[in-house]
């Protein structure tokens, strides 16, 4: 029997998506729920899985096609299926939820269930679970490119997620020049989340500038002959073990520990010598001497060909989506911007002494779950902060739940994943899980209900030395707050005696931007103070 088989409605609302790659050929046999497309819609790269077992007919796009959702684009041979074409609608339908959130760690949450990240399970995914690969889209092109069988190969990654380096030990081959240019957006970006300012403005975070928007694209050309190749296996360790000297070493030179190649294994975990600390920073700089080089002398890798005045290429996909968001944020809800500085010196020395806490638990933690925190707590104060306008109905929406966005910076533009019920939560599980979404959202590999629901934003701007900014709001939310650089700053200090003095302090700034027909200033204003109050006195975090 021939099987047609429709594009199947990907995300919610999807209207088309374009085609990146064919993972199978024609004549080729495929079993069910095998990846049979890789199709890039307005919020995800996902992994589109065969409705059947059954040998490819035809494929009816090339790559690089949009497709329209419920258009014919691959047809099976399918033995011993009668109806099969009167059926194609109707096993369309069941198929789309599931094939975006293949690649995700938690694949087998049901769809209507976003809260649950990495744990959700119900009956029918509990019978597969055991069967089902976790694998994002580029590894599953490593190991196609190595020829090695996914379902033989065991995943050291978060919940059994098989990654670049598990594959590179069964094929026990060196890092191939794509792993490297996968994983140098995955570094390039950190500084979008962490907000490490007050480690001297670290290499690997803040480079992100430069290195977020080319760091997938072809532009690591020249980075990828400097940089460890190592690197690949260190982006995906959960834990790296290092004597105190190295980890000194690695905050002197602005290194982050765990993108660092392992030299030695103890205790089956990592471990990083000062040697190896060394070498990746100096590889770092030069990698980053060439990049500057290259970008002074007007050869930006991949930009344009010699002699070629301009360059045009499709707008669309999650850039397009990016631009009408900001385009409908911009002209629904009139924008007012409030800043402010605050004085996070205990902020600054109460990390200081969770880190190694928190490492110990192989989680890195960084200022963003304390800033996620200290929202929370200003929004149950300021509930209107939290509410949403209801145009089509003319109502204001108050919500009672506290979904925290997080701006991150990918290869293809601007995503926020979404940290659900926030207030529930402590600093190590917010951080683990806003680490986690952040990786897969940086990977393509992110399922577009871990980028929906949120009620209120924070994106850090500080990453790339920033101190202030005007966000757009991410509509319909009421409000977003834009972090900016952590600088030491001379401030008055009044001791307990009443005595003035100035002194070097840790200051951040603040921009929050709020929807001004449901937000009076007076509103925001008080709103930014008392974010600003549990940052001056992380103590206060205890008690939410």
């Amino acid at each position: 029997m021939v099987r047609e088989f429709e594009l199947p409605d990907v995300g919610e609302g999807v209207a088309e998506g374009e085609l990146v790659s064919w993972l199978v050929e024609p004549g080729e046999t495929v079993s069910e729920d095998q990846p049979v497309a890789e199709v890039e819609t307005d919020k995800a790269l996902v992994e589109v899985p065969a409705p059947v077992n059954g040998t490819v007919r035809e494929l009816h796009f090339e790559e690089g096609d949009v497709i329209p959702v419920g258009d014919v684009f691959v047809t099976f041979d399918v033995d011993g299926e009668d109806g099969a074409t009167d059926a194609t609608a109707e096993e369309a339908a069941e198929t789309p939820d599931s094939a975006a959130e293949t690649d995700s760690d938690s694949g087998t949450e049901p769809a209507g269930d976003p809260g649950a990240i990495g744990a959700g399970e119900d009956t029918e995914s509990a019978e597969t679970l055991d069967d089902r690969i976790f694998a994002p889209p580029r590894v599953r092109r490593m190991a196609r490119d190595e020829g090695i069988d996914l379902s033989q190969v065991q995943g050291s990654g978060p919940g059994g997620r098989i990654t670049a380096a598990d594959v590179q030990a069964a094929a026990g081959t060196a890092p191939s020049e794509t792993a490297q240019a996968d994983v140098g957006a995955d570094e390039g970006t950190a500084a979008e989340t962490t907000a490490d300012a007050t480690e001297g403005a670290p290499a690997a975070d803040s480079s992100s500038g430069t290195e977020t928007a080319a760091g997938s694209s072809g532009q690591t050309a020249t980075a990828t002959q400097t940089q460890p190749p190592a690197q690949v296996d260190a982006a995906d360790r959960d834990r790296t073990l290092a004597a105190p000297a190295t980890r000194r070493i690695a905050r002197e030179e602005g290194v982050d520990l765990d993108a660092v190649p392992a030299t030695e294994e103890r205790d089956g975990e990592a471990f990083v010598t000062p040697e190896a600390v060394q070498e990746y920073a100096d590889a770092q700089r030069q990698a980053q001497e060439a990049d500057a080089s290259a970008l002074e002398a007007g050869e930006t890798a991949g930009e344009f060909a010699e002699g070629q005045r301009e360059r045009r290429e499709p707008f669309r996909g999650v850039r397009k989506t990016i631009a009408d968001a900001m385009v409908e944020s911009k002209f629904s809800a009139p924008h007012v911007t409030h800043h402010d500085e605050v004085d996070v010196t205990e902020l600054v020395e109460a990390r200081e002494r969770l880190k190694p806490r928190a490492e110990d638990r192989g989680i890195r933690l960084t200022y963003m779950p304390f800033i996620m925190k200290a929202v929370v707590a200003a929004l149950k104060q300021h509930p209107e902060m939290n509410a949403v306008i209801d145009e089509a109905n003319e109502e204001i929406v108050h919500r009672n739940y506290y979904n925290i966005g997080v701006a991150t910076a990918t290869d293809v533009g601007l995503m926020v994943p979404v940290v659900d019920d926030a207030d529930g939560k402590g600093l190590l599980q917010l951080s683990s899980e806003m680490n986690e979404l952040i990786a897969r959202a940086r990977d393509r590999s992110i399922s577009p209900d871990e980028l929906r629901g949120s009620t209120f934003t924070i994106t850090n701007i500080g990453g790339i030395g920033g101190e202030y900014a005007t966000p757009i709001l991410n509509y319909p939310e009421s409000g977003i707050l834009a972090i900016g650089e952590i600088k030491r700053k001379p401030r008055v200090v009044t001791d307990e005696h009443g005595d003035e003095s100035i002194e070097p302090r840790s200051v951040l700034t603040l921009s929050v931007s709020f929807d001004h027909r449901l937000i009076d200033g007076a509103d925001g204003a008080r709103f930014t103070n008392t974010v600003m109050e549990y940052l001056e006195n992380p103590d206060l975090l205890l008690l939410e």
